[in-house]
């Protein structure tokens, strides 16, 4: 493995994120710490509907495949033959005997063996590299997994954003609704100008507006979700629900865990064994191959007798095959494999400084979102109740109406910024619990 440098603690965790065990992570189904039974019916069906998904089985298939062919190359090769024929030679041919017929019938039973003796590791590190590309693959495919997981429930919050959006708007509407319908009644009788009525009329329209914007984007990202979950989007919908969904506390446990926990760590480590392993097989092609062989049979002029002990033949014995010069053909092999190996070590340590940088920036984001989060919940409150006494004073006639207007505007923007911010607090959870590997495990890297 690579020497990658590993610190002990995550910097942005801190005291306010306690450190736990990573294996408190759910495995295989971490979504349930969200306990949302329709997010969890929606992740099921990433495993099972999802084209992406189906190609990398389907790509981990084909590394198994080639796998069990360089296996085969550590036993023997077993093949039998049988050919019956009659043949003519020409009249006029070279050496013509004259006990030779010129028609006669042929028959062969063959059977053969050959064996690769392997003495310098050729097949063994053939079968070594098809071995670490399969569980890369297979790294791989967890690893798509997780990242298709991740941006369903994403995706998912993002949407329960926009209904508890659209139901804030929807209530906003029906109160605007009503101060336009006072502030109009107050003009009848000569206590507002007409100017305080279109200002009411502009606040209504413009969060009629700001509705239909919420309700265009909510339907983008039903339709990403229909197909993520492998279902057209023409046939797939989502009842609105405007419940708040559950923030999770998620466990980081340290940071040396990344190298278990993360498919892609473990995906870039296999791929650095498997071009060591290449190393190896083109450094066998400096040597001899030596392998053995037996053979036998029956050969016979007539079909009757033709299994019989005067009719045998067979050989055996051993095969050297050397090559003396190929202009440097083996030797560019070599360094080229040995060119993969610093490519794919330095890929290793990249995907590692980058899973570092990522579980940081969640735990960051988190951190500083927490701590936004109570300082909008208290700019919400002194909005409402700006806008309370903005109201209560326009109705007695001691402000204008484009006080209430600017209490309004500042409490919607104060609500609309409350709510994206849970939002944002729930993808920021699952960018961490991505960022840590999710509920994946597997052998250590």
């Amino acid at each position: 493995v690579p020497a990658t440098a590993i610190p002990t603690t995550f910097k942005e965790a801190g005291p306010w994120q306690p450190a736990k065990p990573a294996d408190r992570i759910p495995r295989d189904s971490w979504w349930t710490m969200y306990r949302d039974p329709v997010l969890s019916g929606l992740e099921a069906k990433i495993a099972t509907a999802n084209p992406n998904v189906a190609a990398a089985v389907a790509r981990h298939d084909e590394a198994s495949a080639y796998l069990q062919e360089a296996r085969s190359g550590l036993f023997p090769t077993i093949g039998a033959e049988a050919d019956v024929s009659r043949q003519r030679q020409s009249d006029n041919r070279p050496l013509r005997g004259t006990d030779q017929p010129s028609t006669y019938n042929t028959a062969d039973a063959d059977m053969s063996i050959g064996y690769d003796l392997d003495l310098w590791g050729k097949v063994r590190n053939q079968v070594s590299a098809g071995r670490s590309q399969e569980e890369a693959s297979a790294n791989d495919l967890e690893s798509l997994r997780l990242s298709l997981q991740a941006s369903l429930a994403s995706t998912y919050f993002e949407l329960r954003g926009f209904d508890q959006r659209a139901k804030l708007l929807n209530d906003t509407i029906d109160t605007y609704t009503r101060a336009l319908k006072l502030t109009v009644s107050r003009h009848n009788g000569g206590l507002a100008s007409g100017m305080d009525v279109s200002r009411a009329q502009t606040q209504l329209a413009s969060a009629r507006a700001a509705a239909d914007d919420t309700q265009a984007s909510r339907a983008l990202l039903e339709h990403a979700i229909a197909t993520l979950t492998g279902t057209p989007a023409s046939s797939f919908s989502l009842p609105p629900d405007v419940a708040f969904n559950y923030l999770p506390h998620v466990p980081t446990g340290l940071p040396a865990t990344l190298l278990q926990r993360r498919p892609d760590i473990a995906a870039a480590e296999r791929r650095v064994a498997a071009a060591n392993a290449k190393i190896g097989v083109a450094k066998a092609a400096f040597y001899p191959d030596i392998s053995l062989g037996l053979d036998g049979g029956y050969q016979s002029d007539t079909f009757s007798p033709w299994l019989a002990a005067p009719n045998e033949i067979w050989s055996v014995g051993p095969q050297l095959l050397f090559t003396i010069f190929d202009g440097g053909k083996r030797s560019a092999a070599v360094a080229n494999s040995r060119a993969q190996l610093a490519e794919n070590g330095a890929k290793y340590r990249q995907t590692v400084l980058v899973a570092f940088q990522q579980v940081e920036d969640g735990l960051a984001l988190l951190h500083h979102l927490g701590d936004e989060s109570v300082n909008e919940d208290q700019a919400l409150s002194a909005a409402q109740q700006t806008l309370a006494l903005a109201t209560s004073q326009y109705r007695d006639g001691v402000v204008s109406y484009l006080d209430v207007v600017t209490a309004q505007t500042t409490e919607l923007t104060a609500q609309i910024s409350s709510l994206d911010l849970r939002t944002r607090q729930l993808t920021a959870s699952v960018s961490l619990i991505q960022a840590l590997g999710g509920g994946w495990t597997g052998k250590p890297a």
